[in-house]
């Protein structure tokens, strides 16, 4: 008997199995990539990535304020050298406690919110013994360059205690949700601490006296 070959190519089986191999492998993918974003949001972390960027931002908010206020120093202190030389106790104590807040706002890993605190509240004390001094020189508080000094230190001041308030209150809202079911589980998985504060610890420079070059 002679067999005629149709086809130059030899047929093969189609393989349903495989075939239903690649769909059920697909339907995986997909239901993983559907479920993944709805766990992530149902344990928590997603809030609490959001919360902590929140809480980070209004501490760069902080830090450049601060800076800022440290820029600010210099000047001041020649301008009233220029008036009262022989002040220079009280000029120290400023410049000092200038960079006591520069080195807390340079230190290595990152600034630590307490320690800017008690350093920023440090400067504040200083600045208001200068206050103090400034009354004795008339022609000093009279000075434009002063003058323009003053103004600038209070705007920053002011926008110092704005930032304050922005992350102190982020903080506490990361810290309660990181505290709360199931978020306090994945916080663990994570790694992620609750964070500092910005608050004066020092219990001497609560009581500083408030800067006013105006009186």
């Amino acid at each position: 008997m002679v067999t005629t070959q149709l086809s130059g190519r030899p047929s093969s089986p189609f393989s349903w199995s495989r075939l239903a191999s690649r769909a059920a492998s697909r339907a995986r993918v997909l239901a993983v990539a559907l479920v993944l974003p709805l766990g992530m949001n149902a344990c928590g972390y997603n809030t609490i990535q959001s919360y902590d960027e929140q809480a980070a931002q209004a501490k760069q908010n902080i830090d450049a304020q601060l800076q800022r206020r440290a820029d600010l120093i210099p000047n001041l202190v020649n301008t009233v050298k220029g008036f009262a030389a022989q002040e220079s106790e009280v000029l120290t104590a400023v410049t000092q406690a200038r960079a006591g807040l520069v080195g807390a706002l340079q230190k290595p890993g990152g600034s630590d919110p307490t320690e800017l605190a008690n350093a920023n509240q440090q400067l504040t004390t200083s600045l208001g013994r200068l206050a103090v001094t400034v009354e004795a020189y008339p022609e000093l508080k009279s000075n434009e360059n002063f003058l323009r000094l003053q103004d600038e230190l209070t705007g920053t001041e002011n926008r110092i205690a704005v930032s304050r308030t922005d992350y102190n209150g982020a903080v506490r809202l990361y810290n309660e949700y990181i505290r709360k079911f199931p978020a306090v589980l994945t916080a663990k998985v994570t790694g992620s601490k609750p964070r500092t504060y910005f608050e004066v610890t020092d219990a001497a420079s609560r009581a500083a006296p408030t800067v006013d070059f105006k009186k």
